[in-house]
Formats: C-alpha cells, structure tokens, sequence
C-alpha cells in the first residue's frame, strides 16, 4: 500500500462516508439503523450551517476510514470534540490507517482549543477497546446511554 494521505473530508466525499458508515453499522451489529439519506448526510457537514467535520484515510487513492466528529459542549468543562464515528474499512484494518486518524483527531483539538475528546465504544468491542487503551483513555462506567426517537 502506498500514498497514504489523511485529509479533511471534502462534500464530494460523502458518498464514500455513508458506504463505510453502513460497514460500520454491519460491524457492530445493526445494518438496519442507518437512516440518514445522502442529501441530509451531506447538507449537515457541508451546508451553510455544517454540525459535523470528518478526516478521511486514503490509501491509493481511495477513501478507506474516516473519523467524524462534532462539538460537544459541557457546562462543567467548556467545549470537546465528540468523536461519533472511527472506523477503517475491513481491507485496511492493522495498516496504521486508524492511529493516523486518531493522532489527527488530538491535533485539531488542540488547534481548536477544545480540553478533551470524548467518545462511546461498544463493551464487546474488544479491538476497539485496545485501541483507545493504548492512548491511556479513560472509561466510564457510571454513566448509562439514554435517547428518545422524535418521529
């Protein structure tokens, strides 16, 4: 593998983004849950009112991970970048593709002046559980995940 090139993502590359979040959803077991249609994917990071920014890995020229984030903001600690999604398509997983992407992550939150990265990660996901150990994450077990669906 050559040319690897981590970048910000581009509106032309939305497309490739929603393939690899439905590998994603695949992965951890939930292909039916996403619902997001291009246009509203694509009007949310790159309209006039963006709410998501993204790094894409690409290897030969092809887009093959990506790390979508977006601001969170805390009232006891200011704002932080809330990473939503990691993910490097199966082909390229153990290449390095997701440490390039997450060191990427640390510096646009430093140069933002964000005080942390915050994240969820799935408790089977064993590989992904090692890989955020190994930036000496902190996990929580205290707190337990909540949502409504508006229809």
């Amino acid at each position: 593998m050559n040319n690897i090139i981590i970048r910000k993502a581009e509106k032309e590359d939305c497309s490739r983004l929603l393939e690899l979040v439905g590998e994603l959803a695949v992965y951890e077991r939930a292909p039916d849950e996403v619902t997001v249609s291009l246009t509203h994917f694509t009007e949310s990071g790159f309209g006039p009112h963006p709410v998501w920014w993204a790094f894409v890995a690409e290897a030969d020229g092809v887009v093959q991970g990506f790390a979508l984030y977006y601001i969170r903001y805390s009232t006891w600690k200011g704002q932080r970048m809330y990473l939503e999604d990691l993910l490097v398509t199966e082909s390229h997983r153990r290449l390095g593709l997701g440490g390039l992407l997450f060191d990427r992550l640390i510096v646009e939150a430093k140069e933002k002046g964000f005080n942390a990265i915050v994240w969820q990660v799935l408790e089977w996901n064993q590989p992904a559980i090692d890989f955020y150990k190994k930036y000496g994450a902190n996990f929580d077990a205290e707190w337990v995940n909540c949502s409504i669906e508006i229809t």
